[in-house]
């Protein structure tokens, strides 16, 4: 295990990962940093404590948009749709690269 010092909503945080893992936990971090500063700059939420748990559920409700039984990740797993997505921009990547030459 290794250590992240981290900053969200500007305080900081001593965080522990798994060594090959910090790249994902800085873009969690980041994530949930923009999340909770979203809802503070809003002005509706007073509290720390408060602004995390808004930004909680509304995580926690677009993960469980992606697993509704009809949606396009229905049955998939949350590491499955990274492939996915992963895929996707190795995909767009290709495509993409002869435009580079033409600016």
């Amino acid at each position: 295990m290794i250590q992240l010092d981290v900053t969200i909503m500007g305080q900081g945080y001593k965080l522990a990962c798994k060594e090959g893992e910090e790249d994902q936990l800085r873009a969690a971090v980041a994530y949930l940093d923009e999340k909770m500063c979203a809802i503070r700059d809003a002005g509706r939420v007073k509290g720390t404590d408060r602004i995390a748990v808004m930004a909680a559920l509304g995580i926690a409700a677009e993960l469980l948009a992606t697993k509704t039984a009809e949606g396009p990740f229905a049955d998939m797993t949350l590491a499955e749709v990274k492939q996915q997505i992963a895929a996707m921009h190795t995909v767009l990547d290709a495509a993409l690269a002869p435009q580079e030459t033409l600016f």
